[in-house]
């Protein structure tokens, strides 16, 4: 796989298009933060997220999906709350208040933000 090192990402290059879960938290590791933004092309943005015992994510200004990768908790999502577990899809609109919470020390998930500013729906 061919890595291009930007100022504060490191992207897979468009000729290589696929990227690992593992590689992809290597990554994350490296940078020494809690997220880590690993592909880019147009407005989808992919990033690694693996929060430290607390998630302090305010709101986004894109959508969002989330694909949890390992582990498992509560997912609070516009005022309301579920269980998630690794596999599940979480769909959070741009804007609305969100956060992971009660999450086992080995969660981690793809993020995915596309779209423009203030959503798909601000544009409909």
């Amino acid at each position: 796989m061919h890595f291009v090192k930007t100022k504060q990402v490191c992207l897979i290059t468009m000729n290589e298009r696929e990227l690992s879960t593992e590689k992809a938290l290597q990554l994350l590791q490296e940078s020494g933060q809690v997220f880590k933004e690993v592909f880019k092309y147009g407005t989808l943005s992919a990033e690694i997220y693996k929060p430290d015992k607390v998630d302090h994510q305010k709101p986004h200004d894109r959508d969002e999906i989330y694909v949890v990768i390992s582990g498992s908790g509560t997912f609070l999502n516009g005022g309301k709350s579920w269980p998630f577990k690794p596999g599940d899809f979480l769909f959070v609109p741009a804007g609305i208040e969100h956060r992971f919470v009660e999450f086992t020390d080995d969660f981690s998930t793809w993020v995915f933000f596309y779209g423009p500013v203030g959503g798909e729906a601000a544009n409909i």
